[in-house]
């Protein structure tokens, strides 16, 4: 019998029944289906010539060692109710995955609250995300301003700093010209930058609304700063907004995982709400190794194995790091250390602090193994505060 499911690329029609579909299936409207249109390859799965799922795949980069990586950005995947439990959302999956491995994707990120279905598929969250609240009041006492210089919106220079310190983590997304745009027609986001004007050293960018009884909420979506004393100012200045809000909210994964809050609140008095996190998955293992920047103070040579594509099985290469370059290349050695799929994203993400994290992670060898693994991605941090 043939097969009643197609896959393909949506045209206007089939982008407009997809859209639709997605409505039903979430239970509201998926504005970014319309606002990402331009950039985004959709699929769409037929069931007698009707739409009965879909999904977005976007391009980008993501910066890993501060290097951009080609990856699969997977979002607004909808299957109709009345379809799920037919393993639909997979066989779409692969599809929505194949057109941008083609171009060029070596690894794939999604933000998903399936965490258990997608790590079926070789996707890992490298580390947890939470969403932060405080009150405005501790803000203003525990950071004092200093006549930094703040100025409304954002800038080239600005966007330029964005991308300078997207590069000191693991994870961030590249973003692409018309990110800016996209943010501010969803969001509707207020932007100030901190610095002088063509040397700035912090972009902060929130949204408010009305509060229903007085002021206002604020969220803040970008927090980005060059050094501590910048830092400090962003605090104050959202600090001076207490007549207004009595609560600064960070929206998940916004607030940098670093330890200012904790080294100079009067009073630790912070709420956290935990997310669901970012995952992500190695689609290309040669190419993401050679592609990701890597410590130039390291020469690591470490037989590894890792699990085939395909699981069940265990492939064996020699991973070669020296003089920043990384490459990996298939060999007769055993392995000292052995990765799942999921344990070779966590990895490749800097997810693995210390050989404790790794062996309670499931990873097994000599300690010097294992520490030779981690140190060579563990020098930037896992954060991506990007959300698609």
């Amino acid at each position: 019998m043939p097969d009643p499911i197609q896959i393909m690329e949506a045209d206007e029609p089939l982008w407009q029944e997809y859209n639709q579909l997605a409505t039903r299936a979430y239970g509201h409207p998926v504005a970014d289906i319309t606002r990402l249109r331009d950039h985004a390859d959709i699929r769409v799965a037929l069931r007698d010539g009707r739409v009965v799922a879909g999904g977005l795949g976007l391009l980008l980069h993501q910066f890993f060692g501060g290097a951009p990586v080609p990856s699969a950005v997977i979002s607004a995947g909808a299957v109709a109710p009345e379809e799920r439990g037919d393993h639909l959302a997979s066989r779409l999956l692969t599809e929505r995955l194949r057109p941008l491995r083609e171009n060029g994707a070596v690894i794939s990120t999604v933000w998903s609250t399936s965490n258990g279905y997608l790590r079926r598929f070789g996707w890992e969250a490298p580390v947890p995300v939470f969403a932060w609240s405080i009150a405005t009041e501790d803000l203003k006492r525990a950071f004092p301003r200093t006549g930094m210089n703040i100025d409304h919106g954002r800038t080239q220079h600005s966007d330029h700093l964005q991308r300078d310190l997207a590069r000191q983590w693991n994870g961030p997304i590249q973003r692409p010209g018309w990110w800016p745009d996209w943010l501010d027609s969803k969001h509707d986001l207020t932007t100030y930058q901190f610095g002088t004007a063509h040397d700035p050293t912090g972009l902060l960018s929130l949204t408010t609304k009305r509060h229903p009884q007085h002021g206002m909420h604020l969220t803040v979506h970008d927090f980005w700063a060059a050094d501590i004393e910048t830092v400090g100012e962003m605090m104050a200045f959202l600090g001076g907004h207490h007549t207004r809000a009595q609560v600064i909210h960070f929206r998940r994964s916004a607030l940098p995982p670093y330890p200012t809050l904790l080294h100079h609140l009067h009073r630790y008095r912070l709420t956290a709400q935990a997310w669901h996190p970012w995952m992500l998955r190695i689609l290309d293992i040669p190419e993401a190794i050679r592609l990701r920047g890597w410590t130039t103070d390291r020469d690591t040579i470490l037989p590894v194995e890792i699990e085939s594509e395909v699981g069940g099985t265990w492939d064996r290469f020699m991973l070669h790091i020296t003089d920043g370059a990384g490459e990996i290349s298939p060999t007769k050695a055993a392995g000292a250390v052995r990765l799942t799929r999921r344990q070779l994203a966590t990895w490749y993400a800097g997810g693995y602090r210390s050989t404790a994290s790794a062996r309670l992670s499931g990873l097994s060898g000599k300690d010097e193994s294992l520490t030779a693994l981690i140190r060579s991605t563990a020098e930037l941090e896992p954060w991506l505060p990007d959300h698609i």
